[in-house]
Order: C-alpha cells, then structure tokens, then sequence
C-alpha cells in the first residue's frame, strides 16, 4: 500500500506547580496555543532589548489535564491505527522533574493514575477480545539506553532466552531492529503489565535536586501486534508496533549541582538529546539528503519513528514556573520543530511462511506433472522426481558397500537426487568406520588428546605420562596416546562415607563450599560473571589493537609530515610556480603526500572516536564484572549461613541418614521451618510482609467492586512487589544468623519460582 506523509503531532503538558504566576504563561481559546511573558528586568537598565515574549502553536496543550484526557487526546488514535496495521511512536520529552515518566507510566501505586503505557496495554487487549475474525498475537519488548549503552530490561524474566546476548542497533529492508534484545508474549492484559512493573523495578533512577527519583536513562518500552485472518486463507497479514519513549530529562549542570556518576549520566543525557535535536533538524530540512542517525544510540533505535513508516506524536513536559523559563522555551521550541517532521505511515503488510511453504507445495507438484508430461512426450523412461523413501537410500547404501567391498563395479544411477544420495552415504559409511575404530580403542586404551592441556594433567596426576612428560604407551598416527588407565585407588568408598559423617558433624571449608555453591546453586549467577568477564576482556583487547593501530597511524602520519617538508623545502629553494590565480603550484609527488596525510587524519580521528566509544564499554563492563563478582560473594554468603549455620532447634531434624541434609534447604523451606517468637532482633522486613498484603487485600476489596477493569493491574502490581519482597527477605535472613536467639517469621505469599539475578 502506498504510503502518504503525515505531519508529526506535538502536545505539549504543563506540569502544575504552587508558584505559577498566572501571567506568565496563557492560553489560546482553542487549547492549540501558548503564549509565555517575563516581565522586563529593570536592573538593566532602560535601553534592554532582550525578548520578553513568545508564543507557539502545538496540536494541543494539555493543562490541569487528567490522565484519561491526556491518553485520550495524545495515544488512543494512534493505538487504534495500529491495531489495523500501522506502526506509532509516543515520545515524552523535557526538562528533568517535569512530569515524563508520570505522563508515560504513571503512578503504578493507583489505577486511576496510570499512565499512557498500562492504558495503552489495556485499549489492545479489549480490542483483541473484540476482533473475534482475528488472531492477534501481542509480544513485549523494554530497552533501555544509560550512558550510550543498551540494556534489556526484561532480561531477568524466566522465559528469556536470549543470555547476555551483546545488543547492537542494526538495520535491515523491513526496518530498525536492537539485536539481541528479548520479546516476551502476553496473552492478557495481567501478563502484559506484569512485564511493564518488571522492567520499571530495573530501570536506573537517580536524585539530585529538581527530581529524587529521576530517571538517568532512555526507556523505549514496545508492543508488537501481529493479526492474522481467522476467515480467510490468505497468507497476507499485517504485523506492527507502538513505540511508547520515555526520555531522559535534559538538566542545566549549573542548576542540578550533579556532580560524580550523577554528572557523567547529565552529559551523556545531555549529548544525546542533543543528537536527537540535530537529526530532527534535518529531517525537518527538505533540502537535506544526509540525517544524522547515527551519532547515537538513541537517534538510530529511533529511525523508524522520526521519519519512517510510522505515526509519531510528541508530548514536550514544561514546567509553570518563572526559574524554568528558559529549559521550557528550549522544550517548546523542540516541539514546533517536530512538528515540521512528516513521516510515511502505511499498512505494514506481510505474509504467513507456512501458508506461503503449502502454496509452494501446490506449484512443485505441478511442475512435476508437467516434467512427466515432458518426458513421456519425448518418449524418456519414467523418471521419479519425488525424494527417496527409506528403502531407496538403503538400496543405495547396500550398492555402496558392494561397492567399497568390490563386490560390484557400478552403481546404478537415475537422476540428480541418486548422484546426491550416493556421496552422502559414503560420508555415512566412513562416519560409521571412524566411531567403530575410536570404540574399539576406548575398551581396550585410554585415549589422551595432545593438544588437551587439562587432559595432559589429569593423566599425569593418574599415572599416564611418565616423569619426561611423554605418553604412556605407543602413540597412533591421530595424535592420541594409548595407554592402559590406572585402577581405582582402594578403599574409597570408605573415605567418602568418611567425609560424609564430617560434613554432618561440622560445616564446610568455606572455599569447599564456595566451589559446590559455584556448581550448583551458584551456577547461573557464576554463568554471567563468566561471560561478563569474556565480555570485558573481548572490549580490553579490541582496545589495545585500536590503541596500537593509533600509534602505527600517528608514525606514518609524522613520517608523512617530514616528506611534505623536505618538499617544500625543496619547491622553495627551487622556486614556486602560481597560476593565473595567484595560487602555488605543486607536483604529483606533493600532492599525493597531501591527499595520504587527509586520508591518515580521517582515519585517525575515526579510531580515536572508536577508541574512546570503547575506554567507556570497558569502564561498564568492569562496573558489571565487578557487580556480578560481589552478587555471587554475597549470594554464596547468604547460602552457606542458611545452610550450615542452623539454629539448634532446627538441627535436630537434620541427623545422619535423615531426608534433610546441610547444604539442601531452600530459602523458603527454612523460612516455614520457624516462626515468629517475638523476639526484639526480628527484622522488619519480614513481619511487614503481612501488613502489606493485608493492606492489598483491602484495597482489592475497596477498588475492584467498583472498577472491575483494575484487576489486572494491582494483580500485576501484586507480584512484582512480591517478587522483590522476597529478595529483601533473603537479605534479611542472612542477618538473622549473625543475632543470638531464633528469629522466626511466617511467609504469608509463596517466594516466586525463579530467582533472577543481576
């Protein structure tokens, strides 16, 4: 379907405060207008031009507007459009503290002040419900974008499978896509949510003094919506996405304060802002061919939405107040410049695989029939095109084995598919013989690998590789030593029961059980510690080369600067030749030397660009290393004391030959092992975990008979809040072994069925 340009809407929403002046900032009747006055300031003196007034025309100004307003002025439309096929972009956009994530999360505490992201949840999921002719399937995707680095802020879910894939912005036909970020399903509303609270619970915030609880990140959290025909066969259907940003807020250094980690996340907040204001001045610029996505994370996972096949609407948050004047002129002038962007939303229609793979099917037998016919036309003998069924290939393979035996000279060949199958089944054939000889060694042989340097040891701690580090025995053409294995050492049924007792009489060496820990219980946290470390020592290496073909440029760079020299040198005492212009002339040699030097300094400004891109990876790589080595030390803490540092009272039901052992007792199950007694060392955190549910109950109790649509919304709440509740606890359990006394409690919800780290 062709696509037709469309104008980028800009709302722009006052953020109420107690020190308005009402006559600072008015508004046209119409609501598409704002005027802002200051008045002159006096102190300099009576010839002062400075402008004092200013006015803008926005698609609709949002002041003293609720919720429902706002979503239903800035999101509803655009939700609609996309369930029929088009994709949409809602970015929030202003100074820090003025309202984005209000506008765009809400208040997840209230139903009633939610923001555009749970409502827009909502409005999809009742139109899925309503669209019985369809099937629509809806996934989740939440992105964050600190310090020029992407992160997934879903990766802690227990359905994502994407590890700790790298994440890169990358570019195909259908779009802009981030590599490895995860998409997670939802089939209702509550799963949906559930994803959104997860995601805000990781997100990075920040306090300094216009915000305490201010985000230091991009956020781009998306609904992909794809809706096939329940009616009709074709293979055509329609997939999109709404795009719902969250920016940082842009923050004058002088005004915060900031100083420290809090500074560096202002200027990388700052620098790409700054980007995104470039790139919409280009696009806003018919006469510009070149936009510049590129310069930063945030412009490039965002090219569809400025000025691609998408609808876009921008909300600029403002301040009311005189001390903000100038970050809200700078927020209004960024919205009027969004709103000269157009952009080309269209039907994003595609087509089902499988439908497409049962049309192809029809065609090859079609063409099948006509090859038939083709062949009996020229009187060909009958030629099967369909594939080979099992007793061809096993003809094929008998004729083969004849073949190789020399009990025939030929095999027989019909078509293209005999002549595959035939090279195949020799591959088959040798695969077979090379397992028969391997097995046949290992019954009799211990085989060693001679490049396996952990093999190497482990033989020569079993006794298989004499004093002169050679293999024990004779060595084959493969590389294997041959050699007879020891036998097992006697007596080692009793050592094991014997360090079985010791175990249940006393706890563990501690670097025993921190090995045991890493294996088991351990083992996903160890997993990303491990590939974190790979990780930053993959970014340390690529740095050093970069750092190394710096030097090598910045020496032929000065080599280059003395030939041109000597040149010079030369043309000067020679005698210089100018053209009709006035200007020097100079020979082929010079000016090769001249181009090469160009070509040195492009190159070496693009390495030292990449090489500073990098110090900063590996700076948060090393904070990530880091923090996953402290999370595993922590984790191994909190383990070991609840499973070897147990109360009498509760070590009287672990005794030999018993079904509980130390070291096998999960949190939960020692959590329901004892309770509370009253005792004055007993964390609050766990016995405030009663209140809190009673306290959800009724407001459940209180909300839900009257808006029966927040169900899903405070059940999602519920868990999350759970879920992190539970961390809390562990955290409190392990200071309850370091009191005297038991300190005992009773978990009123389950602990959720996975624990998610880092």
């Amino acid at each position: 379907m062709s696509a037709k340009e469309s104008k980028v809407h800009a709302f722009v929403r006052v953020k109420p405060t107690a020190n308005f002046p009402q006559d600072m900032i008015k508004y046209g009747p119409d609501n598409k207008s704002i005027d802002i006055y200051i008045r002159r300031d006096v102190k300099k003196g009576v010839v002062n031009n400075k402008q004092t007034d200013w006015s803008f025309k926005l698609d609709g100004v949002l002041h003293n507007a609720s919720q429902d307003s706002v979503y239903d002025a800035v999101a509803r439309d655009l939700v609609s459009q996309a369930l029929d096929g088009y994709n949409g972009t809602i970015m929030c956009y202003g100074q820090t503290g003025a309202g984005k994530t209000y506008t765009m999360t809400g208040a997840t505490e209230n139903y009633k002040h939610r923001g555009i992201i749970p409502r827009a949840i909502q409005q999809v999921f009742r139109a899925v419900e309503e669209h019985i002719d369809q099937s629509i399937t809806v996934r989740i995707s939440y992105l964050e974008i600190y310090n020029e680095t992407l992160f997934d802020l879903l990766s802690t879910m227990p359905h994502d499978m994407s590890g700790d894939t790298h994440m890169a912005v990358v570019e195909y036909p259908q779009g802009v896509f981030v590599k490895g970020l995860s998409m997670h399903p939802a089939s209702h509303e509550e799963d949906a949510l559930n994803l959104l609270f997860e995601g805000e619970t990781n997100r990075i915030i920040g306090e300094h003094t216009l915000n305490k609880n201010s985000s230091r990140s991009h956020c781009i959290f998306t609904i992909y919506i794809e809706s096939h025909s329940r009616i009709l066969s074709d293979a055509k259907y329609t997939a999109s996405k709404i795009n719902l940003v969250d920016l940082a807020g842009s923050e004058r250094l002088g005004k915060t304060g900031s100083e420290g980690q809090v500074l560096k996340e202002a200027t990388y907040i700052n620098k790409s802002l700054s980007f995104l204001e470039q790139a919409i001045i280009a696009l806003a610029d018919r006469k510009r061919d070149h936009v510049p996505f590129r310069q930063s994370k945030l412009t490039h996972a965002l090219k569809d939405s400025l000025g691609g096949n998408c609808n876009t609407v921008l909300v600029a948050n403002i301040y009311g107040e005189a001390v903000q004047i100038e970050e809200t002129l700078s927020s209004l002038r960024f919205a009027t410049r969004m709103k000269w962007v157009t952009t080309e939303p269209a039907i994003n229609e595609k087509y089902d695989p499988e439908r497409m793979v049962k049309n192809l099917e029809k065609e090859i037998v079609l063409l099948k029939q006509e090859l038939a016919m083709h062949d009996s036309l020229v009187n060909r003998s009958l030629v099967n095109y369909d594939p080979l069924n099992e007793i061809q290939i096993a003809e094929i393979n008998s004729q083969v084995r004849r073949y190789l035996e020399g009990a025939t000279d030929d095999i027989d060949i019909m078509n293209i598919r005999q002549i595959q199958e035939v090279f195949n089944q020799f591959k088959v054939i040798l695969s077979q013989q090379e397992q028969e000889v391997e097995a046949r060694l290992r019954n009799k042989y211990t085989l060693i690998d001679k490049g396996d340097f952990a093999a190497i040891t482990a033989a020569q701690k079993a006794g298989l590789v004499d004093a002169e580090g050679h293999l024990v025995g004779e060595v084959d053409g493969q590389g294997f030593g041959i050699g007879v294995a020891p036998l097992s050492k006697p007596g080692g049924k009793k050592v094991k029961a014997k360090k079985a007792k010791e175990q249940l009489s006393s706890p563990p060496a501690k670097l025993v059980a921190f090995e045991e820990f890493k294996n088991e219980r351990g083992s996903e946290i160890n997993r990303i510690f491990k590939e974190n470390k790979a990780i930053l020592c993959d970014r340390k290496k690529k740095a050093s080369e970069i750092t190394h073909r710096l030097n090598l440029i910045k020496q032929e760079m000065d080599i280059t600067k003395q030939a041109l020299g000597a040149q010079k040198k030369e043309r000067e005492e020679q005698g210089e030749y100018v053209n009709e212009e006035g200007q020097i002339i100079i020979d082929e040699e010079e000016f090769l030397l001249v181009m090469k030097l160009k070509d040195l300094k492009k190159q070496y400004r693009c390495d030292f660009d990449e090489l500073r891109d990098l110090k900063a990876e590996v700076q948060y790589c090393q904070h990530l290393v880091d923090q996953c080595r402290n999370r595993l030390i922590s984790e191994f803490e909190i383990w070991y004391n609840e499973s070897f540092l147990i109360p009498e009272d509760v070590q009287e039901a672990i005794k030999p030959g018993g079904n509980i052992r130390p070291g096998m007792i999960p949190m939960n199950r020692v959590l329901c092992l004892v309770s509370c007694a009253g005792e004055s060392g007993c964390p609050p955190c766990l016995t405030a975990d009663e209140d809190e549910q009673e306290r959800f109950d009724r407001l459940q109790g209180e909300v839900l008979p009257a808006c029966p649509d927040s169900t899903s919304f405070y059940n999602a709440k519920m868990k999350t809040d759970q879920k992190h509740k539970y961390f809390r606890a562990m955290a409190a359990l392990q200071q309850m072994h370091k009191k005297p006394g038991l300190i005992t409690a009773t978990v009123k919800n389950k602990p959720p069925a996975a624990l998610h780290v880092i």
